[in-house]
C-alpha cells in the first residue's frame, strides 16, 4: 500500500511538473512585449489626464483598444497571452526587463509617435 502511494505520488509529481507546450494562438515573448509596452504607456496616459477615477477608466478601455488595434492583436489572444506567460515567472522578469529598458529608454529620449498614431 505505502509502495503504492509513493508510486501515485511520484506519477503525478512527474507529469505535473513537466514542461508545459505553448499552445497555439498565443502571443510570441518579443509581441508580447511590445503590447507591454504600449500597455504601460497608455495606462501613464490615461492616470495623468486631470478627470475622475471613472473617466480615466473609460479613458483607458477605448486607448487600449487603440493599442490592440494597432499591434493587429484582439484583447482575448492578449490576456490569454498573459496568463500563460504568468505561469513562468523567470520568463515575466525577462520580458519585464526588456519593457522598463524600453520605458525608461523612451522616457530619456522621448516617445516617437508614428504618423497617424494616436498616442
Amino acid at each position: 500500500m505505502k509502495r503504492l502511494m509513493i508510486v501515485c505520488l511520484s506519477l503525478f509529481l512527474w507529469t505535473g511538473c513537466g514542461e508545459k507546450e505553448k499552445p497555439e494562438g498565443l502571443l510570441s515573448e518579443a509581441e508580447m512585449v511590445n503590447v507591454l509596452i504600449d500597455i504601460h504607456i497608455t495606462e501613464g496616459i490615461a492616470s495623468a489626464i486631470p478627470v475622475s477615477y471613472d473617466s480615466s477608466g473609460v479613458l483607458y478601455s477605448l486607448m487600449e483598444k487603440e493599442v490592440f488595434i494597432k499591434h493587429q492583436v484582439e484583447d482575448t489572444v492578449f490576456r490569454e497571452s498573459l496568463r500563460y506567460y504568468l505561469q513562468f515567472p523567470a520568463t515575466m522578469d525577462k520580458m519585464y526587463a526588456q519593457v522598463l529598458d524600453s520605458l525608461a529608454s523612451k522616457e530619456n529620449f522621448g516617445v516617437k509617435k508614428d504618423v497617424g498614431e494616436p498616442f
